[in-house]
């Protein structure tokens, strides 16, 4: 059985973008349509927020979209009962990179292209890697840290798991991690986690904490780095 107020699928047919008919209204928006930045990694270094939704449609042309949650709130009014749709959407190319979005509309398509919108101006690079003890495969299938995120009384935390174990998650986590590009993953969450919202937030938040390490290099890097540097403590 569905849970209540939840919603299973895309945002409908995904229109194709045609760059000449967009009209930049920012900076970083004209450096991306005259092909100055040609990457969004380059923004992200930047630190620049992105206010277009254009400027991800360019840079990254295989994001997919998912509708989480869908609710309609009523409230009376003098010309009687008056229906509000909320969205909430997750965008995402199941290779490092994921938003989220909420959008509100009298009807529901309004109401999730609004969401859609929202989410990749909120786009955001996940590190991905190998940190679990019993695979060092190396590959970027999994975390490479134990991670923690809280949004309102939930609470998340995202563990390294061996390739092939597959997402240990409920739905709503599971579908996060997969759009990131995570394929294996030990989590545990706790709080009220039937609020669809603050449960996909906290992952959000969880995996947003990735960027906050501090390692030199990439992740396969840092690791064999690591593991010289024990052999040679146990010489010594």
């Amino acid at each position: 059985m569905a849970r209540r107020g939840a919603y299973s699928g895309g945002a409908g047919e995904k229109e194709t973008f045609n760059i000449d008919s967009w009209t930049p209204k920012t900076e970083l928006g004209r450096k991306v349509k005259a092909k100055e930045i040609v990457s969004i990694e380059e923004i992200f270094e930047s630190g620049k927020p992105i206010l277009e939704h254009e400027i991800v449609d360019v840079l990254l042309p295989n994001l997919t979209d998912n509708v989480l949650e869908m609710k309609i709130t009523q409230r009376m009014t003098d010309c009687g009962r008056k229906s509000v749709y909320r969205a909430v959407v997750l965008v995402g190319d199941a290779n490092g990179h994921i938003g989220i979005g909420v959008g509100k509309a009298a009807e529901a398509k309004p109401a999730i292209e609004q969401a859609v919108k929202y989410a990749k101006r909120n786009i955001m690079r996940v590190p991905l890697g190998c940190g679990s003890w019993e695979c060092g495969c190396g590959t970027r299938h999994s975390v490479p840290i134990t991670v923690k995120g809280e949004n309102g009384s939930v609470e998340v935390i995202i563990k390294p798991a061996p390739r092939g174990l597959g997402i240990a998650a409920s739905e709503v986590v599971k579908q996060v991690l997969r759009m990131a590009g995570i394929k294996d993953a030990w989590t545990f969450t706790k709080g009220r986690t039937r609020s669809i919202f603050n449960t996909a937030m906290a992952t959000i938040n969880a995996l947003d904490n990735l960027n906050k390490m501090k390692i030199k290099g990439d992740w396969e890097t840092a690791r064999a780095a690591a593991g010289v540097a024990k052999e040679g403590q146990a010489a010594s």
